[in-house]
């Protein structure tokens, strides 16, 4: 904010002869410009902290304490009067009138052209700007230091905060606070409020740009952040307006948080991308070479037992919650390898995105396994199982929950077929279930049906014929019984 000269400044440092006659306890009050009036009632023409200059051409002696009564209500600085025009000297009533209301009355001599003061005043104004300028190039490079710094948005929160003596405050895609800086943020909880018309904005196709509110004592200015879409906001509050030039140093530090934000992002982009190209390797079984690759880029692959996630569905989402873990979408699918320590807590995380199958623990190289048991948790999972499965728990769930429920459908669906084109297929399919549950006992198998065993070895040899099988083939028997179990035929 512009700091504008008092007549302090301009009566004692310019060699301009004034003389200071009443109200000395005021010479303090900044001088914002130089009206030149001989206006009984200059005042319409005001708008407050000027300096006013008269030669009191048209002022009487009655007419002196109306006007600087309305000089002081209108607020401005001083009374500057001319003498050796109009008057001789400053008029006694017009002194005793400034007296009594506190305001500054200075003598102007004759030789001072009034002209003069205002080129001065315009000088003083003119280096006051300079130097906030110059204190805004300063904040900048202080608040550009601050981005480079290895916690760079919040620090550039801090310092933005420190620098216009207000609050600042960074916030998430939705409006949540991620670092709050400064003292008397009563306004940050109107800034969720506000939020909703910048997302409107981009929503429409416009260029979200910053707003500006008022709250009762306060004036608050959000950005959104982020080059090519909303990635977050911030929001910097003031007891005051905010001047053109602190405008300036929030529109450099809206623009060094997006550089950070994005910088970030791409920086993990590019770590994930090695990350992936690593666990690509080592599923391919070269965790030798992945282990170089990574010795190179100073990483390493942790201690002990790894274990392989497979997290289904929501493939963006999921490679962002995997965060710094080797991570890879491939397929429908993202794999995740982390030490057996962190793999309940990574499945927990994961779940929130989709169905995650978790193999068992396995080494290094043995990473191809450890896959295909995530795959297959995945697989039950997304069957129903649960957000989480674990190939240790499909052991208890019996062969079947092992097998992929499309591709084991369609194998039933085939190898059935003949059965239930045939006329009677009730009777052809539950004796063979029976059959096959009885391990071939003619006699147990018919009595379970309720049948004479010659008419079930009739039917056995009809499902033997239809289907091109050898029912005492122990390989037949176990594809014709996974075949009834997948496939939902009922005894």
């Amino acid at each position: 904010m512009v700091v504008a000269p008092t007549l302090r400044t301009i009566v004692r440092r310019l060699p301009l002869g004034l003389t200071v006659l009443a109200g000395d306890d005021a010479l303090d009050r900044p001088v914002r410009w130089v009206a030149v009036s001989e206006l009984e009632d200059p005042t319409p023409f005001l708008e407050g902290g000027e300096l006013v200059l008269t030669t009191g051409m048209r002022l009487d002696a009655a007419g002196a304490e109306p006007y600087v009564r309305r000089l002081v209500a209108r607020g401005v600085a001083g009374l500057g009067f001319g003498v050796g025009l109009g008057h001789g000297a400053i008029p006694a009533e017009l002194l005793a009138a400034a007296a009594g209301a506190g305001l500054p009355l200075v003598e102007v001599p004759r030789e001072t052209p009034f002209v003069a003061i205002g080129k001065a005043v315009s000088d003083l104004l003119a280096a006051e700007q300079y130097e906030e300028i110059a204190r805004a190039f300063a904040t900048q490079g202080r608040l550009t230091r601050a981005a480079l710094r290895p916690e760079g948005p919040r620090a550039v929160i801090d310092r933005l905060a420190g620098e216009l003596g207000g609050w600042a405050v960074l916030l998430d895609e939705a409006g949540a606070v991620r670092h709050a800086a400064g003292k008397g943020a009563a306004g940050v909880d109107a800034v969720a409020g506000e939020l909703g018309r910048l997302r409107g904005r981009s929503r429409e196709g416009g260029t979200p740009a910053s707003l500006a509110f008022s709250t009762p004592g306060e004036h608050v200015v959000v950005q959104p952040l982020g080059a090519r879409r909303i990635r977050g906001f911030f929001a910097v509050g003031l007891g005051r307006p905010f001047t053109p030039v602190e405008h300036t140093v929030v529109n450099a530090a809206g623009s060094l948080l997006t550089l950070a934000l994005e910088h970030g992002r791409e920086h993990q982009a590019a770590e994930r991308r090695v990350r992936s190209a690593v666990l690509r390797l080592l599923l391919a079984g070269e965790a030798e070479a992945a282990r170089e690759v990574l010795d190179r880029l100073g990483d390493r692959l942790e201690d002990g037992p790894l274990v392989v996630l497979a997290a289904g569905d929501g493939r963006e989402a999921a490679l962002e919650a995997a965060g710094e873990e080797f991570a890879v979408a491939d397929g429908d699918r993202v794999v995740v390898v982390v030490p057996a320590a962190r793999a309940e807590e990574t499945a927990g995380v994961l779940q929130e995105h989709g169905p995650v199958g978790v193999g068992a623990p396995v080494g290094p190289e043995e990473l191809r396994t450890g896959l295909d048991q995530a795959d297959r948790a995945l697989a039950a999972a997304r069957r129903g199982g649960g957000p989480v499965m674990r190939f240790a728990d499909l052991a208890g769930q019996g062969l079947l929950s092992l097998l992929d429920a499309g591709a084991a459908a369609a194998f039933s669906a085939a190898l059935l077929a003949p059965l239930r084109e045939y006329g009677s297929r009730a009777d052809l399919l539950e004796s063979l279930r029976a059959y096959l549950a009885c391990n071939g006992h003619w006699d147990a198998a018919a009595q379970r049906l309720g049948v004479h065993r010659h008419t079930l070895r009739y039917r056995m040899r009809r499902v033997a014929e239809l289907l091109g099988r050898d029912l005492d083939d122990p390989a037949a028997r176990a594809e014709l019984w996974v075949a009834l179990n997948v496939g939902g035929e009922t005894a």
